[in-house]
């Protein structure tokens, strides 16, 4: 494969997030650069195909500004660092979000398959052009789909190099992939994407590339696969993901009792499904009904607080991660002596679709929250902020909350009653069973109402089968 760079370089290094409006697409801003490697091997030139396996669904493109060392580079000052970067130009740090599961946190296979980074087609002389100063434009099938500048990185240019080279020796002919803007998402094989730096009258050129459809992966290694987040993530702000919980299922749960629901769990064998101790804040008459996000605290210590619980933490990773259809489900030790959740948080939690809020410790704000139309479950209320009681720890992890152990993707049920947790591979058959024992007690509640007694009647005893089948008739006409 050609490239304007002649020979390979040493290394080509990627920055995760660096434009702020990719950083809103994410919901996170990060507080310094983190990188990734991508193989010398995976350079291409413009008008190359970038290959999609056969089996991948979600091929990314991300247009990027590509600088070029060319100078070695070592302890480098960020005042000075722009004066070690020979060349800019256009780049696309293409990969398959069906393959970041092979390599997790490396991107190896998903960002490094030959012909993964195309660059070009002219360089720009470093020297010429202001760093703050650059547009970024990228094209899908000619439509403009990425246009943003320079002015406002979250980390700009001379701090990539400087902090790079505090621990990596930056060689002549290296590359750095300094991220991409909002608007990256999926191409297919017959599309043609477009990516072009300008400075002032200067330009790269558009750096053409067409997607072009490839062999199946041999199968001794891992395999392409997708997974609605992996979706969500691939296609970006176009994206409208898939319901977390199908409506069929989450109407069939709303028409239940949660008493009916633990009722029906406890005669599977499943007592202990019960959140308790947790009662709603507000939302009178509200069935709440979703897909379990989780959040673990830890018992407090002052030592880790520093870096566990500030910045961005996991408590905040929770809310900028949930999804429409998620309840976030919060492990706070059952200790109401400290706020798991403030009226901030749980605002930004709604407005990205949580179906609800659920923690066996406190929360603060709790005549704001019951004004929300937000479910939210707690074991009482408590003024204190995050620090008192309290490490946020992790999420997406099993979790213990009010006695009860919920995994990540288990359904929550939560009515006037408390909060139950239904395993999903269960709730078909617990929705049917429910209305059939509900439709039971109404019919009991009927001669309960007329005089009769609970013997025999309740539960439904034989003596009574008869008159019930007879009364279900009338009730279905």
């Amino acid at each position: 494969m050609t490239h304007p760079l002649g020979n390979p370089p040493s290394k080509i290094i990627a920055v995760h997030l660096n434009y702020p409006s990719r950083a809103r697409e994410r919901g996170q801003v990060p507080a310094q650069p983190s990188y990734f490697l991508k193989p010398p091997s995976s350079l291409a030139g413009t008008k190359e195909a970038i290959v999609r396996p056969a089996g991948c669904e979600l091929l990314g493109f991300e247009g990027e500004i590509a600088l070029v060392i060319g100078s070695r580079a070592r302890h480098v000052a960020p005042e000075d660092a722009w004066s070690y970067v020979r060349w800019i130009t256009a780049a696309n740090d293409a990969g398959v979000y069906d393959l970041r599961h092979a390599d997790r946190g490396s991107n190896l296979r998903s960002k490094g398959a030959d012909g993964f980074t195309p660059i070009g087609p002219r360089l720009l002389d470093a020297r010429q052009v202001d760093p703050a100063g650059l547009r970024l434009r990228t094209w899908v099938n000619g439509g403009l789909v990425q246009d943003d500048t320079t002015d406002t990185l979250l980390f700009p240019f001379g701090q990539l190099v400087a902090d790079l080279s505090r621990l990596v020796t930056l060689e002549p002919g290296d590359v750095i992939l300094t991220g991409t803007p909002a608007g990256a998402s999926v191409v297919r094989p017959g599309d043609l994407v477009e990516v072009e730096v300008t400075a002032g009258e200067l330009s790269t050129g558009r750096l053409r590339n067409p997607i072009s459809e490839g062999g199946p992966l041999a199968p001794y290694g891992a395999m392409p696969r997708a997974d609605p987040a992996d979706r969500e993530a691939a296609y970006g702000a176009a994206h409208e993901p898939e319901p977390l919980l199908a409506p069929r299922l989450a109407d069939g749960l709303r028409s239940v009792a949660v008493a009916t629901l633990s009722a029906q769990l406890r005669s599977r064998g499943l007592p202990h499904m019960s959140v308790d101790g947790v009662r709603p804040v507000g939302q009178a008459g509200v069935t709440m009904v979703g897909v379990a996000h989780t959040l673990r605290y830890l018992p407090l210590r002052e030592d880790l607080f520093e870096k566990y619980g500030t910045g961005l933490n996991a408590q905040k990773r929770a809310v900028e991660q949930v999804r429409p259809g998620h309840v976030l489900v919060m492990d706070a030790r059952r200790d109401p002596t400290a706020g798991t959740l403030g009226d901030i948080l749980a605002l930004r939690a709604h407005r990205r679709g949580a179906a609800g809020v659920v923690t066996d410790g406190a929360v603060r704000d709790s005549s704001t929250l019951a004004g929300l139309s937000l479910p939210v479950y707690a074991a009482g209320a408590h003024p204190s902020v995050l620090g008192r009681r309290h490490v946020p720890w992790d999420t997406g992890v099993p979790i213990a909350c009010g006695g009860a152990l919920v995994q990540p993707g288990d359904l929550i049920v939560g009515d006037a009653d408390g909060v139950v947790v239904v395993p999903p591979d269960l709730a078909d058959d617990l929705i049917a069973d429910c209305r059939e024992q509900e439709r039971q007690e109404r019919f009991i509640t009927e001669r309960v109402a007329s005089g009769e007694s609970v013997d025999g009647l309740y539960p439904l005893g034989p003596a009574w089968r008869t008159a019930y089948g007879t009364w279900c008739k009338g009730e279905t006409q």
